[in-house]
């Protein structure tokens, strides 16, 4: 897959697999964390191995045989880079909230609705050109997967794609991610009023 290239789903059957256990299992929580929010937890997805098996399978699907290792935001991307690594015999990098790591680090902030926070990597966690698949649970604005790739940018690795479960749509999360490759499993679109 090219560099700027957009990847939503996918036909294979692993894709196909993975998005039957997402609809199945995905619990939609209205009013969360505040009212007028649909919150979709994928905790029981995580949860069902069977599921979660196809999601890891599927998420890094599209990017086999392009990376060197696997980077996790903090802390949902923690739980499918290291599946997604072992699954691939590939090394994995933590993306911690700031102040988490004890060695010397690089560090990007991004903006919040209301505010700004940081992410932090080791400096010393991947050699200079390193192939990084970066995963995430959910694509919403952006701003986290955009800094994530920014600490990677920096500590020399190549950013080879970000893989998220969920993207909403709605958001414009892609637009953060200009010239990444970005492969979401489902695109979660509002309800139509």
């Amino acid at each position: 897959m090219a560099a700027g290239t957009a990847a939503q789903g996918g036909t294979s059957a692993l894709a196909l697999r993975a998005r039957e256990a997402l609809g199945r299992l995905t619990a939609v929580v209205p009013d969360f964390p505040s009212p007028g929010i649909l919150f979709r937890d994928l905790t029981p997805v995580f949860s069902d191995a069977e599921a979660f098996h196809a999601v890891v399978d599927a998420i890094s699907e599209p990017f086999a045989g392009t990376f060197d290792a696997v980077a996790g935001v903090e802390a949902r991307g923690f739980l499918l880079a290291a599946a997604v690594a072992y699954a691939t015999g590939t090394g994995v990098v933590t993306i911690r909230k700031a102040g988490k790591l004890p060695r010397a680090v690089y560090s990007a902030s991004y903006d919040l609705e209301y505010g700004q926070a940081a992410l932090e990597i080791h400096q010393s966690d991947l050699p200079a050109g390193a192939r990084v698949l970066v995963l995430d649970d959910v694509l919403a604005t952006g701003g986290t997967l955009a800094a994530a790739c920014a600490l990677l940018d920096r500590a020399g690795a190549v950013v080879v794609g970000c893989g998220v479960v969920l993207e909403l749509g709605a958001l414009g999360g892609r637009t953060a991610l200009a010239g990444r490759t970005v492969h979401a499993l489902e695109m979660v679109r509002p309800a139509p009023r």
